[in-house]
């Protein structure tokens, strides 16, 4: 008899042959990544629930939300405003784009020298192996790059795909875009969906609670600046990695309970690390799920990850969006208004980007920084030299790496990272 997830699985039109080959190894690799941690916090465990039904419990949520006449919006991108689909009755969810099982099919079809992220996300849908996408009924695309914009084209031809013009600059001009943009994505989802305009208060109740999460990591992070640190930095990159799939009600509500468990570690002096271990800031690009092969690395050979600058890390939840304007107008320019201050390698120039490093740096007491980046990633790579200066003048110890999704770089990184370790004398 077929079990309940296969039969969802299949009313989304999914390959389950290849999804069950997808899935069926991470149950160990989770264990031990993350269940093996001693002295792991007991509010983890929730995360742990959300992660062991990540690609079930969640998706029958929003299928039933479609059954009530809603509907489901994917984004693979931190410039996807989610306060504007969850004001017009969406629910926008995160879309499967870090694993390399997808990579070969993608790579029949797309160019090898393509960042692994696209060819994550490319695999996924030729294989039909995300249920997210499945669920689907818009994909928001955005142009942060050049592989993105024409990939979104090819995927176009299969998928409901809107794509939002990101400025490159920062001038009065591009703000002027980025709005039109913004309000061409309301204008979409009204023709597509038959949507009414958002109401001042749906848009102030969205506001708040995307607020409230992106909040809650916020404080999450702050606890982190501790030593020992009360949380490993791999489940804290699960959490802000679970932020793009969780209702964001429940999700903050369940960081903020976490954060009061860690803040009473704190208060005890317990960490999940010796104090003073060496502390690393990650920066770079995205680490999406189930991405966590650096910060595994990283804390089995005797450091411990502080802080992500990445979209996956503090550009997601830094920023919060001003909703005291009490206007329709207003509320809406204000949600286009927070996102021109995330400061991604796709703006040129981008000095913010580089502060905050160094700012991120300082206040989480890092000891040295990992610089992340995937194959094929220009922006990001394109920016390493001026960020190595800077971290040069601050006197701040810095290690690149280049690596995608597969384990087979694992021993040559678990080499580079100790070593980089006892360079910094901790």
């Amino acid at each position: 008899m077929e079990s309940k997830e296969s039969t969802l699985w299949r009313s989304l039109g999914m390959d389950l042959e290849r999804h069950d080959a997808f899935l069926s190894p991470l149950p160990k690799v989770y264990e031990e990544i993350f269940l093996s941690q001693p002295n792991r916090p007991k509010g983890m465990a929730y995360f742990d629930t959300v992660m062991s039904g990540v690609h079930s419990l969640r998706v029958e949520e929003l299928v039933a939300h479609k059954q009530r006449g809603g509907f489901v919006v994917g984004t693979y991108c931190v410039y996807v405003p989610e306060e504007l689909i969850l004001a017009m009755g969406g629910i926008p969810v995160g879309l499967c784009a870090g694993a390399h099982f997808s990579v070969p099919a993608a790579e029949a079809v797309l160019p090898q020298t393509l960042c692994p992220l696209i060819k994550s996300t490319f695999g996924f849908y030729l294989e039909r192996i995300c249920p997210y996408m499945q669920a689907c009924d818009l994909i928001v695309g955005e142009t942060t790059c050049d592989g993105k914009k024409k990939a979104w084209e090819i995927m176009a031809g299969g998928l409901p795909i809107y794509v939002m013009e990101l400025p490159q600059k920062k001038g009065p001009k591009d703000e002027e875009l980025w709005q039109s943009e913004v309000w061409g994505l309301l204008d979409e989802i009204r023709t597509r969906f038959h949507a009414q305009m958002p109401s001042v208060q749906s848009l102030q109740n969205a506001i708040h609670k995307v607020n409230r999460k992106r909040s809650a990591l916020k404080a999450l992070y702050a606890l982190r600046q501790n030593d020992p640190p009360p949380i490993s930095g791999k489940d804290s990159l699960l959490i802000s990695q679970l932020a793009f799939f969780d209702d964001p009600e429940r999700f903050g509500s369940q960081v903020e309970a976490l954060n009061e468990e860690l803040k009473a570690r704190v208060g005890r002096g317990e960490g999940v690390a010796p104090k003073g271990s060496p502390r690393l800031l990650i920066a770079g690009t995205p680490m999406p799920l189930p991405d966590w092969k650096l910060h595994h690395i990283l804390e089995t050979s005797g450091g411990v990850a502080v802080a992500e600058e990445t979209c996956t890390g503090t550009r997601y939840f830094e920023a919060s969006v001003q909703g005291d304007a009490k206007t329709q107008e207003g509320l809406i320019e204000s949600i286009a208004d927070r996102f021109l201050g995330v400061h991604c390698a796709c703006f040129s120039p981008n000095p913010e980007r580089i502060e905050d490093i160094l700012r991120l740096a300082k206040s989480q007491n890092a000891d040295g920084v990992i610089y992340a980046t995937l194959p094929f990633c220009q922006t990001y790579q394109l920016e390493f030299p001026r960020v190595q200066e800077a971290l040069r003048e601050a006197g701040i110890p810095l290690l690149s790496i280049e690596s995608d999704f597969s384990d087979e770089d694992a021993g040559q990184l678990s080499t580079r990272i100790q070593a980089f370790l006892e360079m910094i004398g901790k």
